[in-house]
């Protein structure tokens, strides 16, 4: 008689969380940084139980905010949009340099770090907060030169709460200071690295950015935080969020950048779209809905 198969034990945890598409001669790895938990009391210009209403809808029992970063590789070059939170929010977050490892992405061979804006869950992960040692040696830092100003401005900080000034002023000095000497900025549409412009879209924060890739006739637009809650935004597109510097300003950037990937039917990708991102706008409803995009298996 054959003997029986030794009992194979359940898997105690995730696979890494990294995903690869290519875009024409570009290769876009969007990496995880894990997510945020919490309630929707922090939406604005929505009543509370309209905005539980939709995470029931989408069978959300509460608002789960994924962190995304992107890879971007092409002619020999790397850049890094946005770095994560390093150690500075919630345990569930702060996974970027591991997925970085799993990815076989080596933070040295990073040339460039753009960042959408300096808030900490997108900017916390360029230094090394034991340490103060940079995360990526090598890269230069590329934001709109509204964030380094606003955070760096002991006027700006005096008007936060303790929880402000810590989390956002404070957190961003550290973090960007080792990159004094290695960074630009840009004011407009620009393009900041081979196939990447830059395009502001002001209002969640002073210097809030999207980028627009492009290559071969293929075009991938990261939205940065026009997006918190896809559940409640996308649909209602008026709703704000309690971390915006300019409630009216993000509202009004999320209406024109919206339209205009509806309108051109661009491929989207956001750092608080649930993993792996990748999805299209359409209108629906006198609102807008999300298609994510089936998994590619090819590169």
């Amino acid at each position: 008689m054959s003997s029986k198969p030794s009992p194979q034990q359940p898997p105690q945890q995730q696979i890494p969380g990294f995903y690869h598409r290519r875009l024409g001669e570009m290769v876009v790895t969007v990496v995880s940084d894990g997510y945020l938990s919490g309630d929707v009391d922090i939406m604005r210009n929505i009543d509370y139980a309209d905005a539980k209403a939709l995470m029931t809808a989408h069978f959300s029992p509460e608002r789960r905010t994924h962190i995304n970063a992107f890879v971007v590789r092409v002619g020999g070059r790397t850049a890094l949009i946005e770095t994560g939170s390093g150690d500075y929010m919630q345990p569930s977050s702060g996974k970027l340099m591991q997925n970085l490892q799993a990815a076989g992405i080596d933070p040295k061979a990073i040339d460039t770090v753009l960042l959408t804006h300096m808030h900490p869950d997108h900017s916390a992960g360029l230094t090394d907060r034991r340490t103060g040692q940079k995360n990526y040696p090598n890269a230069e830092l590329v934001a709109h030169v509204n964030e380094a100003q606003h955070w760096g401005d002991d006027g700006e900080m005096a008007k936060g709460d303790e929880r402000a000034k810590a989390l956002y002023f404070q957190a961003t000095r550290e973090q960007i200071a080792p990159y004094k000497d290695q960074s630009r900025t840009f004011d407009k549409s620009i393009e900041v690295f081979p196939g990447i412009t830059a395009i502001p879209a002001l209002g969640h924060t002073p210097g809030h950015s999207c980028f627009l890739l492009e290559s071969v006739g293929e075009r991938l637009l990261i939205w940065g935080d026009l997006v918190h809650v896809p559940e409640i935004q996308v649909a209602r597109p008026e709703a704000a969020i309690a971390f915006d510097s300019d409630a009216d300003a993000a509202i009004a950037a999320r209406r024109r950048i919206f339209d205009m990937a509806a309108s051109e039917g661009l491929l989207v990708a956001g750092m608080h779209l649930h993993f792996p991102a990748f999805s299209h706008l359409i209108r629906d409803a006198g609102g807008y809905r999300l298609l994510p995009e089936p998994w590619v298996f090819d590169l």
